[in-house]
């Protein structure tokens, strides 16, 4: 992969990690929560997500689910539920106070895991890259040395920013009112990105 190419590759996936979505949502609701170190179970299963769909969209999976209308339609309201399903349960636990015992980490992880892998934007993401900026005439590969890390990297910075924000949020001398609606914000935001998953067209179909 030449230096521009790879500089092409960067700024896009500086906007794919950076634009907010079910992922983001998360980590800002961990950080308020749990605070900034128990969250980053949840940035290191992102990371885990992130290093698979690089390796399924490398070998063409990626491809073949978004090329099989029948399997992308049944994932995608499997997805689109369970958003909805954590939305609803945040708006519920919204005016419940924050328990301060240590969480199950892998509890974290995998909830962050299951999040970042129904994520509407990732097989769009991930085909997009691999479609734009994969040079067909270099060993796809080879390329993944460049491209592994400079992914891996900016997700790792972008979501870990995101739960800093939340810690700061978390930690900030916020009223009792205020608290409660902006957990409700956040759990509206999963209501949403279920809903818009669950109505977006399906590849193959009119």
């Amino acid at each position: 992969m030449s230096f521009e190419a790879w500089t092409i590759f960067a700024l896009f996936w500086i906007v794919f990690v950076t634009t907010p979505g079910p992922n983001a949502v998360n980590c800002i609701t961990n950080g308020m929560t749990l605070g900034f170190r128990r969250s980053l179970w949840a940035v290191a299963a992102i990371l885990t997500q992130a290093s698979l769909f690089l390796i399924l969209s490398a070998a063409g999976v990626t491809a073949l689910i978004a090329a099989s209308p029948d399997a992308f339609q049944v994932a995608k309201f499997v997805g689109a539920g369970f958003l909805i399903y954590l939305g609803v349960r945040g708006w519920i636990m919204a005016r419940r106070p924050i328990v301060a015992a240590e969480p199950d980490g892998r509890s974290i992880y995998w909830r962050a895991f299951a999040i970042a892998t129904i994520n509407p934007k990732s097989v769009a993401g991930y085909l997009a890259a691999f479609s734009q900026f994969v040079q067909p005439d270099v060993p796809i590969w080879g390329q993944m040395w460049v491209i592994f890390p400079t992914a891996l990297a900016l997700t790792a910075l972008s979501y870990m920013s995101y739960t800093a924000l939340g810690a700061g949020l978390g930690r900030a001398a916020l009223g009792a009112v205020f608290n409660v609606w902006l957990r409700r914000i956040l759990a509206s935001c999963f209501i949403v990105y279920g809903v818009l998953l669950g109505s977006a067209a399906t590849p193959g179909r009119a």
